[in-house]
């Protein structure tokens, strides 16, 4: 059992370190490209997954979705998710964009009552409100100047990344996993292409390569992640999450030449503790008929949750 938790740490620190490359290669396209663009580069890019997935599967089933208005409200979250979360990293520091989007376990929590019926105790309840504290810390909406969009578009990201996470798991039982990968991915060729010459710019061979590396990353984090989860439970892998912000720190100051502010630190520290409390709360009990919602926190959008691959959340 250490080994399984140890290695499944160990995949998750590698597949969240995959990750943050992959967001600071967003950042730098960031510099010269609108998120729309981005975005439709990379999920153009990411059809290869979707044949293989196909291939792996080869049950001949339908394409249509069994759950059409609930796969159409998680199709909307992916897209708006990717494309704030683009927009975030582009606009503001890596380690504020991160702190936000850390908030995402806690709307989760407040999300699975509504939704699944899951029952939050009070320790829970408590941890989200403490998480919001280190929210608004982060934001210090008290001083209206250091807001921007780029803020506020990390916080949409993470409220409809949490929808997506609760959706998977009212849904992901049964629709086809390359069903609840395919509409995503279509959708966002489809309107970011319509929008896309709105806001093209014409791209050289190092920049359209830059662009292949997102969609290399995420796979490569999703491999990771899915082999984490295989591994060991969610209570252990989720957490792991938290170490992002080292990255965000060493990145945003090698590279972007960003120095998060003592406000970013301390707020994103107090989201990390919130946030470590309702995974080892959640961790102990059954607290809905569906598997928890936290477990699909796994960077809903951009890869696809391990359920969505059929792969067990327990240790092997």
């Amino acid at each position: 059992m250490a080994a399984s938790t140890a290695r499944g740490a160990g995949f998750a620190l590698a597949g969240f370190a995959v990750y943050s490359c992959h967001d600071a290669v967003v950042k730098g396209l960031g510099a010269h490209y609108d998120a729309i663009q981005i975005l439709f580069f990379s999920a153009l890019l990411g059809f290869p997954l979707i044949a293989l997935i196909l291939i792996r599967e080869g049950d001949g089933g339908s394409l249509w979705p069994r759950r059409p208005g609930w796969t159409a409200l998680r199709t909307v979250a992916v897209m708006l998710n990717i494309l704030m979360a683009f927009y975030a990293f582009s606009a503001i520091p890596l380690a504020e964009t991160y702190a936000i989007i850390f908030s995402t376990p806690l709307i989760i929590t407040a999300l699975s009552v509504p939704i699944l019926g899951e029952r939050v105790g009070a320790r829970r309840w408590a941890a989200v409100v403490l998480g919001l504290i280190g929210v608004l810390i982060v934001l210090r909406p008290w001083s209206a100047s250091e807001l921007s969009f780029g803020h506020l578009a990390a916080l949409i990201s993470a409220g409809s990344s949490a929808l997506v996470s609760v959706i998977v798991r009212k849904i992901g039982n049964e629709e086809r996993s390359v069903v609840l990968l395919l509409y995503p991915l279509l959708a966002n060729v489809v309107l970011m292409g319509c929008l896309l010459p709105v806001v093209y710019r014409p791209m050289p061979v190092a920049h359209l390569g830059a662009m292949a590396l997102v969609a290399i990353g995420a796979l490569t984090a999703m491999w990771l992640m899915i082999s984490a989860y295989r591994a060991s439970e969610a209570a252990t892998v989720a957490p792991m999450q938290y170490s992002q912000m080292i990255w965000a720190v060493l990145i945003g100051y090698l590279v972007f030449d960003e120095i998060p502010d003592a406000a970013t630190l301390i707020g994103a520290a107090v989201i990390a503790a919130s946030g470590s409390i309702v995974f080892l709360r959640e961790g102990r009990a059954q607290v809905s008929e569906n598997q928890p919602a936290l477990h699909a926190t796994d960077r809903a959008g951009v890869a696809p949750d391990p359920v969505l691959l059929g792969v067990e959340e327990t240790p092997e």
